[in-house]
């Protein structure tokens, strides 16, 4: 008892029990560094470390958690070992982003932890996706390219507002200062043309808003409600057609019997198909209706035209109409006698007024151009159409009854939806009659043209 109670042997103990903790402490710091508890290691590679320092902070979403514990060059790029929070959320898919740590240079590493769904991130992985935000040698090279694109598109702007034709800037502004001098001569030199055509175009449409607010018995207003009445006669007879199919799907009567006999059955499938086939083909028919009439400046008629157009595809279509002439129809009528052994040849021009005409024609389409023949008022004959502006301005030039010839030029010029307005003359070669002007308008509607219309009308 007397060795325990000794000053020297409580000294010592004590000593003893100091140098532990502080061994004990030593071999934690070492393990740990920063502190940090249990920690999981990583490394990453990167181009250029410059602005990182060892034992600097890792962050993520701005909180400390981690450290970078090693830098050091491997195969030609820098290797940078971290440690981090062994809690820190960080999976297969983390990224890393060096980011700017004040305006000295600096940088810090920020820890993006990926995808929550991915494998967690193990001790000693590598992140693979390194985004260096921080790189101001970058940042300034950047920023010296667009300087020199600024620079260079300044000095083309200013040897083009100089008038250097040289370079293609200056002559774009070239062409569009001479283009805008040519409209401005084009526009004073025709400001009465321009002024008429408007005019004609106010005319134009007071015409047809005149024939739509017709309330007279025969007025448009009139057609309309009957049409509407005989639509609403085939939405019966429609109706009963729906219960005589019913009846034949229930199998009455004998049309029933035979749709549900199985051969029978087989054989109406193959026809239904080779019907199919039909419509299949007259749906890729494109059909236009066309209807316009004109005023004749000479005789002080109108004529009227209408027809339908059968387009079978893109280059070619047919055409079938009527016209209405209200100064009729033409014939000369030959008549050769003999008296006395001396023929005598009388020849008589009778007009009809109540005879109708009739075109007939062939068009192939070539690009903007469309060249037509065939049947043109009675009589044999051909014509020429051009485009312009989309297909909105047509030019045509016809020329019929080459007996007497007649010769007719005209333009119409496309307002809105199918909706045109036509000038022109007729009877240009000055054969039966004098030259005549005309004016007027129409209307030209396609397929879809009517299949809209039919989708608006009120059943």
């Amino acid at each position: 008892m007397g060795l325990f109670a000794a000053p020297e042997f409580k000294v010592g103990l004590l000593v003893l029990i100091v140098s532990g903790i502080i061994a004990t402490m030593s071999i934690k710091v070492s393990n740990d560094p920063a502190g940090l508890g249990s920690t999981k290691n990583a490394h990453f590679f990167m181009d250029d470390a410059s602005g990182l320092v060892k034992n600097s902070n890792i962050r993520m979403a701005g909180i400390p958690v981690g450290m970078i514990k090693d830098i050091r060059l491997e195969n030609g790029m820098a290797r940078v070992e971290v440690v981090l929070k062994g809690d820190t959320p960080i999976t297969k898919s983390a990224r890393v982003e060096i980011r700017p740590n004040g305006i000295l240079g600096d940088k810090f590493v920020e820890v993006i932890g990926g995808d929550v769904r991915d494998p967690p991130l193990q001790s000693g992985d590598q992140i693979m996706v390194v985004d260096d935000r921080a790189s101001v040698d970058r940042l300034i090279g950047e920023i010296s390219k667009i300087t020199a694109s600024i620079s260079q598109v300044a000095e083309n702007i200013k040897a083009a507002t100089e008038g250097d034709k040289d370079k293609p800037l200056g002559r774009i502004v070239d062409n569009i200062e001479r283009l805008t001098t040519d409209l401005a001569a084009l526009s004073a030199e025709r400001k009465d043309d321009l002024g008429e055509i408007i005019s004609n175009l106010r005319e134009t449409t007071d015409t047809i808003n005149e024939l739509v607010n017709d309330q007279s018995d025969d007025g448009f207003k009139a057609a309309f409600k009957d049409a509407m009445q005989s639509l609403k006669k085939i939405e019966g007879t429609l109706k009963n057609v729906e219960e005589i199919t019913a009846k034949i799907n229930r199998g009455e009567g004998t049309i029933g019997k035979l749709v549900n006999d199985a051969e029978t059955a087989e054989e109406l499938n193959t026809a239904i198909s080779g019907i199919n086939n039909l419509l299949d083909t007259s749906n890729r028919l494109q059909t236009s209706f066309d209807y316009h009439t004109h005023y004749l400046t000479a005789s002080s008629e109108a004529k009227s035209y209408i027809s339908l157009r059968l387009q079978p595809g893109v280059d070619r279509y047919y055409e079938i109409g009527v016209v209405d002439d209200a100064t009729g129809t033409r014939e000369r009528i030959r008549t050769a006698s003999t008296t006395n052994g001396v023929e005598t040849v009388t020849v008589e021009n009778r007009t009809f007024q109540d005879r109708v005409k009739f075109n007939a024609q062939f068009a192939k389409n070539f690009w903007n151009l469309t060249v037509r023949g065939g049947l043109l008022e009675n009589t044999g004959g051909v014509g020429l159409d051009y485009y312009f502006f989309k297909r909105d301005l047509r030019l045509t030039a016809e020329a019929y009854d080459f007996a007497n010839i007649q010769v007719r030029a005209s333009a119409r010029y496309n307002i809105w939806s199918g909706l045109y307005f036509t000038v022109g003359g007729e009877n240009l070669a000055g054969q039966n009659g004098s030259a005549s002007a005309f004016v007027g308008g129409g209307l030209f509607l396609t397929n879809d043209d009517l299949k809209l219309l039919m989708t608006r009308l009120p059943f």
